[in-house]
């Protein structure tokens, strides 16, 4: 079989790719106003009267030709092709010329498809900006709460390393006869002691560099104990009915347990003002013998559509658990309202 006959038993269907393989992208406008330009003139001759067949003529040139300009004068071309396509309808039995028709959908088409990847392009990428900003805002949240827990920490740790060097000194003043190596000894704790407690005042100023608009408090790191005064200022300033309900055996855990669960149930209850102002709000403090667990359920509404976990109330949260050792669950309580639990090492206190 010669080469020519193969070629047109490929079917027209194969030597449209082969043609459209053969052209540039850049190219394909070109030849397309051309093939439409000489189709319109076909068009015209069977759809107009002689009397207007040189008017229609011109218009269906006009509203083909221009495509294969459109490459680079886009605008003009699209102009050109839309009012002479909308023109032929007046001269043209029928309705407007089918090539101009054509040709305005070749045109307008891929502007209307390119438009629409540009703006999905520029969604995209001011969507990926807004995360980074969000991840950059959680994480300098993050470092900010970090610091602050240090900085109510170093109450609870100064006090023990105070304790440390008070009761070695005492030990070497109140025993007589004590050998001069284990008194030395004790000197020796009361120096690490202090030098320790240098140290961690010195941490504290680094950690109170970027904070200098928060005025330095001397009050002592709440626990426990001041659940009951948190919860009647609750009371006072929300106007609505707050419990709170203990269960077990009351112990005195250490104080950084005692103040992550006092912190827990403050943001806690600032989040169900926030967030359901007006509703009731449930605090639950259970003693176990392992583990001390922190409740706080409001009984509102809960989360509208699909909560976000990267609340900064909850940020703070998981980082003050994290720091003791516990575990923390927050998200919509059974039924209705905002649930938050924590799980905290029941450390006694003076215990390790």
């Amino acid at each position: 079989m010669k080469p020519t006959s193969r070629l047109l038993a490929a079917g027209p269907r194969r030597l449209y790719l082969i043609g459209r393989g053969l052209l540039d992208e850049s190219d394909r406008p070109l030849v397309a106003g051309i093939a439409l330009g000489l189709l319109s003139t076909i068009e015209t001759v069977i759809r107009t009267d002689v009397v207007i067949r040189p008017i229609a003529m011109l218009l269906g040139l006009a509203a083909t030709l221009p495509l294969a300009f459109a490459t680079r004068y886009v605008v003009p071309a699209a102009a050109t092709i839309t009012t002479a396509t909308f023109l032929t309808a007046l001269v043209y039995r029928w309705g407007p010329a089918v090539t101009g028709v054509v040709a305005l959908l070749a045109l307008w088409l891929p502007l209307v498809r390119r438009r629409a990847k540009r703006r999905r392009a520029e969604a995209a990428e001011r969507d990926t900006e807004r995360e980074q900003m969000e991840n950059r805002l959680l994480e300098l949240t993050a470092r900010s709460e970090r610091a602050r827990i240090a900085r109510e920490l170093h109450d609870v740790v100064a006090h023990h390393i105070s304790m440390i060097s008070v009761q070695a000194e005492a030990a070497r003043l109140t025993s007589p006869g004590m050998p001069e190596e284990g008194a030395m000894r004790l000197r020796a704790i009361g120096d690490t002691a202090r030098t320790a407690l240098t140290e961690m005042r010195r941490l504290l100023g680094v950690l109170r560099e970027d904070t200098e608009d928060e005025p330095p408090t001397r009050q002592p790191q709440p626990g426990l104990q001041q659940l009951l005064d948190l919860i009647d200022q609750t009371r006072a300033a929300a106007k609505v009915s707050t419990r709170l309900i203990v269960r077990g055996e009351i112990v005195l855990l250490d104080p950084g347990v005692e103040l992550t669960a006092y912190r827990i149930v403050q943001e806690a209850l600032t989040n169900a003002r926030k967030h359901a102002p007006g509703a009731a709000v449930d605090v639950e403090v259970r003693y176990t013998d392992d583990w001390l667990y922190v409740r706080v359920r409001d009984i509102g509404p809960g989360p509208v559509g699909k909560a976000k976990s990267g609340g900064y109330g909850l940020l703070g949260m998981r980082e003050r658990v994290a720091a003791v050792g516990g575990k923390l669950w927050t998200g919509p309580a059974p039924g209705s309202g905002f649930l938050v639990e924590a799980a905290l090492p029941a450390t006694r206190a003076g215990h390790e």
